[in-house]
């Protein structure tokens, strides 16, 4: 068994293991690596209970803990993916919407669990990152969306 050196860990109330199964059937390079029960029971559970879920998002490796309700997720913590165009910002949006989550605004979603996710199209970074009045005029197309509208930022770019 391989451990990586740094692993994210995600706080679930008790849905670690429904929400690692989501992300791996939902982007590429994810998957559900292992699935550990409590030995024997304990406060908050039972023998048997999923503990803890070891699950790659889209090659980074996480650890889901079903750790109870006591912490809640917020924005402070966010997955971002980058996508290549409009079909596959709105493939993961969707995912994420239409299984129970919610929108927000500039990109950003909740999945039904509470975390946070920005779909980020690669045009709206290179936007960004070239300064000036392009990046003005993209981030404030931005400003107005939801979920991110490629042909409107490719548009703001051009001016």
């Amino acid at each position: 068994m391989s451990i990586a050196k740094n692993t994210i860990c995600v706080w679930y109330d008790k849905d670690a293991e429904a929400a690692a199964r989501f992300y791996a059937e939902t982007f590429p390079d994810s998957s559900v690596s292992a699935v550990h029960r409590a030995p024997s029971d304990y406060p908050s559970g039972k023998k048997g209970d999923v503990l803890t879920v070891e699950f790659t998002v889209a090659g980074i490796p996480c650890i889901g803990l079903n750790g109870g309700p006591t912490f809640k997720h917020n924005e402070a913590f966010s997955f971002q993916i980058a996508t290549d165009d409009q079909q596959e910002t709105d493939r993961y949006w969707n995912a994420i919407v239409g299984n129970g989550g919610q929108e927000s605004a500039c990109g950003w979603c909740k999945d039904k669990w509470g975390v946070s996710w920005q779909i980020t199209p690669r045009v709206l970074s290179e936007a960004m990152a070239a300064g000036g009045d392009e990046a003005k005029r993209a981030f404030e197309a931005m400003m107005d969306m939801k979920k991110i509208d490629v042909a409107a930022i490719e548009a703001a770019r051009r001016g």
